[in-house]
């Protein structure tokens, strides 16, 4: 009974996490989408990652692209360091290299 109770609170959490995305409808006929952050194009049927680590695909409805990076909180005297062309993060202290940082993400 008790790992049912831990599968619904997890369960409850997904919507907590989920990435923020977004839709644009293509032109009838069309046969590519644009990213519109690097002004790329790619067929119907392809997907991609942007130059913002967002994920991408490209449909006969429209383009679909959800964010490849979280959205990070720190706390303390921490800062984070986004590396786009890994599509990865670091919380790193601003001064002290000992002191540890502390952070939550929302989104991917």
């Amino acid at each position: 009974m008790r790992s049912v109770f831990v599968g619904l609170v997890l369960f409850a959490l997904v919507p907590l996490n989920d990435a923020a995305c977004f839709t644009a409808l293509l032109k009838a006929g069309a046969t590519h989408c644009q990213d519109l952050l690097d002004k790329t194009w790619h067929p119907v049927g392809s997907s991609w990652t942007n130059s913002k680590c967002d994920q991408c695909g490209c449909s006969a409805d429209g383009m679909h692209c959800c964010d490849g990076m979280p959205t990070v909180h720190v706390t303390g005297d921490c800062t984070v360091v986004y590396d786009y062309d890994t599509c990865t993060f670091d919380v790193i202290p601003k001064k002290n290299g000992t002191v540890p940082c502390a952070a939550m993400s929302s989104g991917k």
